[in-house]
């Protein structure tokens, strides 16, 4: 799409959307973000697009959105037009404009030596004002085939999945062991990130679109495994990658020290399905450490802040990164360099390269009350692997409560063990060039697939497998690719 603002760039500074105070946001579980944008605004930001020759923000994105066209429709003030665009390659556009980190704002022209265009909050304001204007409705399919596939798993990638299967015609069946769906969108992302109405709102247009969801079943203890096999044309894994890894070190036995993902759905109103939140799981007047410095360890130190926590330390094992590029780290490489997450503007502190010993319990009533740790620094020895040395030992800090956000090792794939389906080494199911396991007919898709990564990838792996598995089914596909093979130098799949 031509562009007659080449020079928008040079007229217009970047501003995104803006979040509220941190001072009021953080006494509350509703969005950071401000609600209200000026539509002059946002038009300002797409004039600011260049149109470039080679877009490179495309292949920042992993699914490979047509940037470029939808900053120019939004310039143009056409927004229907905009969320086509932004539709054609992004089922949940509000999973990505809300959540996701913008590769493809680090991998824009414009970023190579200014600011880069404000791709993320554009995309949400299409969205956003989609839904306003009930511009987005259910599509369901004019035909239906004789086919049946069952997606066991209802975050991003089993929603992406399901939804593209079922518009090519198949009944599709999602699979949900909680009691809602929504998976990590529902249950992995506080209330003050992402409103659960927004995801119920989406759950809502699959089901009227012939979706069904059965929730509070598991597949391998509710209903045998074997019925993916025995009772569907095919069937997709997208469970996710929830098993945790462990942190074995003395006293990680006693009270108070939890991980993430048990702390987060029971702490945030919008993701424990109206239960009230258990006193174990409450921060209100203590004093909390969270371990583990990556988004869900922001997300912890968010709820800690709105549940009332008196102190909230955040503590990382490696050295806090670099405020500018190092060395070796050039555009359009995704920036190795230090962002303040959105929780720690509001209040807490900051702790890197501190090495976690042992949880105390001085007192003696079971629960923890303080944490041991050594202070470290890295040095890059001979052969280019990072050794840590101890320069400080015995560093006390307060904590009634722990929580435990190290990160995740794979799939939890004890439930599939009957169909005797291969794994690869990092613990995913292993798959072909067509997402199918090494059983006939069994796909897998998302961070069951690919191991722990980003909504967006998801969503994208999601499309890629139900591509692969109506194809399967018919011989055939009309469904549209996904970005399948990004630009490793641009995007890292981790």
């Amino acid at each position: 799409m031509s562009k007659d603002h080449p020079d928008g760039y040079l007229k217009n500074e970047r501003e995104p959307i803006h979040k509220r105070d941190p001072d009021e946001r953080k006494g509350d579980f509703e969005e950071i973000w401000e609600q209200k944008w000026d539509e002059d605004h946002l038009k300002s930001q797409g004039e600011r697009c260049m149109s470039c020759g080679t877009p490179a923000c495309m292949s920042g994105c992993p699914i490979g959105n047509i940037i470029p066209d939808w900053n120019d429709l939004v310039y143009r003030g056409d927004w229907k037009r905009a969320l086509e665009r932004l539709h054609a390659t992004n089922n949940f556009p509000e999973f990505t404009g809300y959540n996701c980190p913008a590769p493809c704002e680090n991998t824009c022209t414009l970023k190579y030596n200014d600011d880069p265009v404000t791709i993320k909050s554009i995309e949400r304001a299409i969205v956003d004002r989609g839904w306003e204007e009930g511009w987005i409705e259910p599509d369901p399919p004019q035909q239906r085939t004789d086919e049946e596939v069952a997606i066991v798993g209802s975050g991003p990638a089993g929603l992406a999945a399901a939804q593209q299967l079922n518009r090519a015609g198949h009944h599709v069946t999602v699979y949900e062991r909680d009691e809602n769906p929504g998976g990590l969108m529902r249950y992995g992302i506080p209330d003050a990130k992402f409103s659960k109405a927004k995801v119920e709102r989406r759950i809502d247009q699959l089901r009227q679109e012939g979706i069904t969801f059965e929730c509070g079943v598991e597949v391998g203890e509710d209903i045998p495994v074997e019925t993916l096999e025995t009772e569907y044309d095919a069937a997709c894994i997208a469970v996710g990658s929830q098993k945790p890894i462990e942190l074995p070190i003395e006293g990680r036995e006693l009270d108070g020290i939890h991980r993430a993902m048990e702390y987060l759905p029971r702490a945030n109103p919008g993701q424990s399905d109206g239960m009230a939140v258990p006193e174990a799981m409450d921060a209100d007047g203590k004093s909390v450490v969270v371990l583990g410095g990556g988004d869900t360890g922001a997300d912890c130190v968010g709820t800690a802040h709105r549940q009332g926590a008196e102190q909230v330390v955040q503590i990382e094992l490696l050295p806090k990164p670099p405020e500018e590029r190092p060395d070796g780290n050039q555009w359009p490489d995704q920036p190795q360099t230090y962002e303040k997450s959105y929780s720690q503007e509001e209040g807490g502190v900051e702790e890197y390269c501190v090495d976690t010993q042992a949880f105390r319990d001085t007192d003696g009533d079971g629960a923890v009350d303080t944490l041991v740790a050594d202070r470290v620094e890295w040095d890059e020895g001979e052969d280019g692997d990072w050794e840590k040395t101890v320069v400080e030992e015995d560093i006390h800090v307060d904590a009634d409560m722990v929580l435990l956000a190290v990160g995740f090792t794979g799939p939890e794939s004890t439930p599939f063990d009957p169909l005797d389906i291969e794994m690869t080494e990092n613990g995913t199911f292993a798959t072909d060039d067509s997402h199918m396991t090494s059983v006939d007919g069994v796909f897998a898709a998302g961070d069951a697939n690919s191991g722990p990564s980003l909504i967006v990838w998801a969503i994208g792996d999601g499309r890629d497998v139900a591509r692969h598995i109506d194809e399967y089914l018919t011989g055939e596909t009309d469904l549209p690719p996904s970005l399948e093979t990004p630009n490793e130098l641009v995007v890292s799949r981790q």
